[in-house]
């Protein structure tokens, strides 16, 4: 139940106060003949009020208590009973719970950081369902009705007197820490139904309500604008206050306040072990065999396949090293969001899309590839790394992978556990993957990152030497093992094929098996790569 105000009677005049229903209000007796004029003190203050079941206008109360005399003292508490209530999908069934639910659980939020050129979403537009709407429309205060499938419901429930709010007034706010990272749309009295105004936002942390007496329902949609991260968990705690404005001299006093706690989806990637829906390939020069090998393979597999010009590619040709797709999910909704490093010039050539856990397939034109390419509606484009200066190779995202579901111990990983290439020790050779995509992939805390050994490679992507594979049950780790190869070779070596050349076609420098065998520096350092390839993991705050 929550806590209700303070109600202070006092003999010498009548006293009015609100009950809010399902609220408990604390009663303070003013007593003259204690030492003087004084207000009870707190154990004497045994006497409540709890509040009905039901709306209702003034009642009049008459208190009798006992001052040092014998005679009572006589008190007038004019009360009304209001009901003011916010509910939301508290139980995550993608329903709001009815007023007077138990509060204080989470309900989830989805998020849609969209594609934006610059470091906030305001900057570019967004494509849904075949139009394209720029978000200074948003900004300037509308969303239309196919947006809200993308929002959470919050719904404030009310029953007052008639005339109520001619000396009351409701208050809908947020956090100024938090306004940035929330936008809340209520739909606009007198307008077209599918049209819904922005009330609260980035530049707009609180909203007065103007609503009739009597019992109303009004539906409001809540849309996330950051993912968590470091600097933010990804709670958003949306408020209405009920606010005494009957003497316009005097500041508003707060008489009751409601809220609910909104947690922002978090970013999850896809393992390689799920079925693919749709695979990105891009056409360079040298490339038509591959083109062809891998449409053989894409309509045996019955995936969608999309072929990328040179001019999207900028020239380059790895796409595993430019984005990841992966997705958020809140009770109502799932969408495709592409994660993408901030400033990283490097185009596209192989890629994949794999089907969203536990969502079913979605439609092969929900598809963004580059930021200025918005090919489908409903998906998420997120950018996180350095504002200026290089990237690194290891902030690409070939280094940047992620298991199926795991257990390790007892502890469960259903959505599986990042994995990161990483240095060994700092150094002024070694490489890190960029502060600020670490903190990202960490924030998110549901696929707890992995630090790997990788900076031993020329590139040092943590793709290089592993992989996951489906099997009949579960997966298969593929993992490069140099030890294995020098046994396979030693083997040949007896069946006497020791003469076979190595990358025969590939390179010109032409390698046959007894010479890599007889290369001691070659063996050495196969031998220090082949030690488990792990990194110390670091204790973050607040984490076990």
């Amino acid at each position: 139940m929550a806590q209700g105000t303070v109600i202070h009677v006092a003999p010498e005049e009548p006293t009015y106060a609100v009950c809010v229903l399902g609220t408990e209000s604390q009663l303070d007796v003013y007593r003259p003949d204690i030492c003087g004029p004084r207000w009870c003190p707190r154990d004497c203050l045994g006497h409540f009020l709890q509040s009905g079941t039901a709306a209702s206008t003034w009642t009049a109360v008459q208190i009798s208590y006992y001052g040092s005399k014998t005679s009572p003292i006589q008190a007038l508490l004019y009360v009304t009973g209001v009901e003011i209530s916010l509910s939301a999908d508290i139980t995550r069934t993608g329903k709001v719970k009815p007023a007077g639910a138990q509060k204080g659980q989470v309900p989830g939020l989805t998020q849609e950081q969209k594609f934006g050129l610059g470091s906030g979403p305001e900057h570019g537009a967004r494509r849904r369902h075949g139009e394209t709407q720029h978000w200074s429309q948003v900004l300037s205060g509308c969303c239309v009705t196919v947006d809200l499938q993308d929002m959470s419901l919050v719904t404030l429930n009310t029953n007052t007197p008639r005339d109520f709010f001619a000396r009351h007034q409701l208050l809908l706010h947020v956090a100024k820490s938090e306004m940035d990272k929330v936008r809340v749309f209520q739909a606009s009295r007198g307008n077209q139904i599918s049209r819904y105004r922005e009330v609260l936002g980035p530049k707009q942390p609180c909203h007065p309500l103007e609503l009739p007496g009597g019992q109303h329902s009004t539906d409001f949609y809540v849309e996330g604008l950051a993912f968590p991260d470091a600097n933010f968990p990804g709670l958003i705690s949306l408020a209405v206050s009920l606010l005494d404005t009957s003497n316009p001299e005097l500041p508003k006093t707060l008489i009751f306040q409601d809220s609910v706690v909104f947690r922002v989806a978090p970013w999850i990637m896809t393992p390689n072990t799920q079925p693919p829906e749709e695979v990105y390939v891009c056409r360079m020069l040298e490339n038509e065999d591959f083109l062809k090998s891998v449409t053989a393979l894409t309509q045996e597999a019955k995936c969608q396949l999309t072929v990328c010009t040179r001019e999207q590619s900028v020239g380059d040709r790895w796409m595993q090293d430019e984005i990841e797709v992966g997705y958020i999910q809140a009770p109502h909704k799932t969408l495709p969001v592409v994660f993408r490093v901030q400033n990283m010039v490097k185009g596209i050539t192989l890629g994949f899309r794999y089907k969203m856990r536990p969502v079913p397939a979605r439609s092969s034109t929900d598809v963004i590839v580059r930021e200025n390419d918005a090919l489908g509606p409903d998906f998420g484009y997120v950018t996180r790394g350095p504002q200026t200066g290089e990237v690194s190779d290891l902030d690409s995202f070939g280094n940047l992978e992620v298991s199926p579901p795991v257990k390790v111990g007892r502890k469960k990983y259903p959505l599986g556990r990042i994995l990161i290439g990483s240095s060994c020790y700092p150094s002024k050779e070694s490489q890190e993957m960029h502060q600020a995509l670490q903190d990202f992939l960490s924030a998110q805390q549901v696929q707890a990152p992995v630090k790997l050994y990788s900076d031993w490679l020329f590139v040092g992507h943590v793709d290089e030497f592993l992989s996951f594979v489906p099997v009949h049950k579960g997966f298969r780790l593929l993992l490069a093992s140099p030890r294995s190869c020098y046994r396979l070779f030693q083997e040949q070596l007896k069946e006497g094929h020791g003469e076979a050349l190595l990358f025969e076609g590939v390179k010109k420098k032409k390698q046959k098996i007894k010479d890599v065998l007889s290369n001691e520096k070659l063996r050495e350092d196969n031998s220090y790569v082949q030690v488990p390839a792990w990194v110390p993991e670091t204790p973050q705050s607040g984490q076990t």
